[in-house]
This record gives structure tokens, C-alpha cells and sequence, in this order.
């Protein structure tokens, strides 16, 4: 059973909950472009499930039928408990391995680029983990784990680390021996010297003691979050590709053929020699850190955050419809989603053509929206719920290319004063 779609409706009360202490504290740990950005890269990781094929749900079926050479018992609570300690030892080395080398660190990099520390954090989740991730969980299916357990059992670990992520909860004593807690899970989002490729734990945090990988959370040094060379921007297609396509540049560019087949299994950050030269990456000076924060109007993050909450209102409405649709409707209905989400990050990110993008949106939309009821793939109904729908999100959308717009004038005239 899959219990992430049930507590979905806590993460989002326990966020607003946070929020609320921490302005309470005045100790607020959420800014609203930092915040939305983590936000959108999670609905934009579900999308993806909805058109990309789960190739490894396939090999996990062929693999228990053909291939299992023992049975777990699923009425079985030793069984159980068996199998949620190889689940957890299984995520700690796939965490581990996507931190230390490169391909698997392009996926997961998305979870470790906010430079906050919050619990929308734990929502940022990659889009391409369908290429990656389940090579590592293969052994539970030759043991015979039933894809059932197996699903119960990923969804409840995924929802565990969900409350790790806060800077609220302080050490918890004898707690922190044997379970990840938000201090030494802090410590692992942090990219001070001290603290990097720490606490891979998800579960058990005996396994970084195990293997060496485990540090403290201190008192005397503060986490600084983000990833060693910053992405500075709130595009989500960049977020989750930009390390694939610096890979992908590599090779192309690279002289010797020996680099070219090394970029795939390199450690993470390797860069072949003549590579480092000719791109250079310029990395965070840490004793004078300042994070990405384009600056918008309130106006202008009111309408995000109202763009946003439209968004997720057309995602869950997708998602319960997902068994329903058309190939051709869902793809629709993903690009639709997709283009919502560029169109903010442009707008976050302050981009000149963040206007030019949003009237392309709305033209492409509005085309396929006839198209589709011209060809009878959707009814009347749909065609006005679809047209209300793209007037509202213009709305916002225009508001805040229109405040932005205004706010650029008023700097260019100080500045010309």
C-alpha cells in the first residue's frame, strides 16, 4: 500500500504549522521564492510518473517471478521487520552512492540545492529518479519481497524523513544513537567542510556508524545549506538536468577518450583536467555566504503563491484522473503543468522574458484546448472549466509580469537620477 497520497494533507498542515511557529520564534526559517521552488520540484516529480514508464516496476516483477530464490512472509512480523531493515540498508548505500559519484548525483542534486532548511524542503524531490534509483532495491525482489511490502514499506520511509527536515527540533538525546533526527539529518543537507556527505541514513542511523560516514551536529559551527557550486536560479528543468548536461559537456569537449568514458562513473565533482580549465566552476566562499534571492514585490509573491495553489489544484485533480485519460490528454495535461512551473521559475527568477514566456503559455494551451474539443477528445464542460482555468492563471500570471515590469522602470529611473 502506498501511504504517501493519504499524508500528503499532513505535509502541507505541518508546513503551514512550522511557518507558523517560526514567525511565532521569530526565527522564521521560509522565504516564498525558496519555498515555491521546493514546492514546484516535487509536483513537478510527480508529473513525471504520470508519462514516464516505471521501468523498474517492470524488472522488479520479472525478477520475483522468474527469479526469487527465497519468499517473505507478509503475514509474518519477523518478516517485517526483516525486510524494513534491508529496505533501509539498501536506501543508506543508494543515498550514499548518489552523493559520492556523479550520474546518480545528477538525479538526487535536486534534493540539495534549496539553501533553506524547512519541511517543504523534503517535498523537493527529483524528476529522473525512474532512470536511477530502483537499480539499488533489486536484491529485495531476488529474496522474494513482495512488490506489496516492498511499496508499504518505501512509501512509510519516504514519509519518516519527511519531519527530520527542520531546524526547529534540537538533539533528542539517546534518540540520536539510533535513529536519523533532524539534528544529524541537518548536518547531511549542510555543505560546510565538516559536515559534507555526511548521515546518509533514512531510517537507522547506525548504518553511518557502521561504515564511518556519521557526524554530530555542532554546536559552535552553523549549517550553511545548498550545494558547493550554487545553481542560482528557480528553473526546474535546469534543477534537475544541469549536472546531466555538464556530464554531457564533458565528453563532447574532453580530448582523451579515457575521460570521456570516466565522466559516467566519476566521483561527484570530477572533472577531466583539460575541462577544469575551460569551464571553471565557481564554488560558494562559505565565510561570506549569501543565498540566491531575486527580490520581488509583495503583490508579485501573493500572485505566485495564489498560481501556485491553482497548479495543485489542477495536479490532484490530474492525479485522481490519471486511470482516466486519454495518452493524449495526460500528455496535455503534464505540458500544461510544466509550462505553469517555467513560467514561475522565470518570474522568481526575475527573467526579462518571463513575459514573453507566460503569452507563448497561454497561446500553446489555449490551441490544444480547441484542438482537443475540435476533435471531440474532451466535452463542452471540459472546454470551460479549461478556458476558465487559463483566464485565471493569466491573471495572476499577468500580474506579476506586470508589477515586475513596473519595478524594473522604478529602479532604471533611480538609478538614472
Amino acid at each position: 500500500m502506498n501511504f504517501v497520497p493519504y499524508a500528503i494533507p499532513v505535509f502541507l498542515l505541518m508546513i503551514v504549522l512550522e511557518l507558523g511557529y517560526g514567525l511565532l520564534k521569530g526565527n522564521n526559517t521560509y522565504r516564498v521564492n525558496d519555498s515555491i521552488n521546493s514546492l514546484s520540484m516535487g509536483l513537478l516529480s510527480t508529473v513525471t510518473k504520470f508519462v514516464f514508464l516505471n521501468i523498474g516496476a517492470l524488472v522488479f516483477a520479472q525478477i520475483s517471478r522468474e527469479y526469487a530464490i527465497w519468499s517473505f512472509d507478509i503475514n509474518s512480523l519477523g518478516h517485517w521487520l526483516l525486510a524494513i531493515l534491508l529496505y533501509d540498508f539498501l536506501y543508506y548505500w543508494f543515498h550514499r552512492i548518489s552523493h559520492e559519484r556523479q550520474f546518480f548525483w545528477g538525479s538526487h542534486v535536486v534534493h540539495h540545492q534549496s539553501e533553506d532548511y524547512n519541511l517543504s524542503t523534503a517535498l523537493r524531490q527529483t524528476s529522473t529518479s525512474f532512470a536511477t534509483t530502483w537499480v539499488f532495491y533489486i536484491p529485495c525482489f531476488f529474496l522474494g519481497m513482495p512488490i506489496s511490502m516492498f511499496v508499504s514499506i518505501a512509501s512509510a520511509h519516504l514519509i519518516y524523513q519527511f519531519w527530520v527536515h527542520t531546524q526547529h527540533i534540537p538533539k533528542l538525546g539517546i534518540f540520536e544513537w539510533f535513529m536519523v533526527s533532524p539534528s544529524n539529518h541537518r548536518v547531511h543537507h549542510a555543505q560546510n567542510a565538516d559536515y559534507i556527505d555526511k548521515n546518509y541514513g533514512g531510517l537507522l542511523i547506525i548504518w553511518d556508524r557502521l561504515f564511518g560516514t556519521f557526524k554530530a551536529e555542532e554546536e559552535n559551527q552553523q549549517a550553511i545549506y545548498g550545494i558547493r557550486v550554487p545553481l542560482r536560479s528557480w528553473n526546474p528543468i535546469w534543477a534537475n538536468l544541469h549536472i546531466f548536461a555538464a556530464m554531457l559537456r564533458d565528453i563532447w569537449h574532453t580530448q582523451r577518450w579515457s575521460d570521456k568514458f570516466r565522466v559516467l562513473w566519476s566521483k561527484t565533482g570530477w572533472h577531466p583536467e583539460d575541462m577544469v580549465e575551460r569551464f571553471p566552476e565557481k564554488k560558494s566562499d562559505l565565510q561570506q555566504f549569501e543565498k540566491y534571492n531575486p527580490q520581488h514585490s509583495s503583490w508579485v509573491n501573493g500572485a505566485i503563491i495564489l498560481q501556485y495553489l491553482l497548479l495543485a489544484a489542477l495536479h490532484f485533480w490530474s492525479a485522481g484522473q490519471s486511470t482516466m485519460l486519454s495518452s493524449a490528454l495526460m500528455w496535455a495535461v503534464v505540458l500544461a503543468q510544466v509550462a505553469i512551473l517555467l513560467v514561475i521559475g522565470a518570474l522568481l527568477d526575475g527573467k526579462a522574458y518571463a513575459g514573453s514566456l507566460e503569452y507563448a503559455r497561454l497561446l500553446a494551451l489555449s490551441a490544444i484546448l480547441w484542438i482537443s474539443y475540435s476533435a471531440e477528445l474532451i466535452s463542452s464542460d471540459w472546454l470551460g472549466w479549461g478556458a476558465g482555468y487559463l483566464i485565471t492563471s493569466g491573471v495572476l500570471m499577468g500580474v506579476c509580469v506586470t508589477s515586475d515590469r513596473k519595478s524594473s522602470s522604478s529602479s532604471t529611473q533611480v538609478v538614472a537620477k
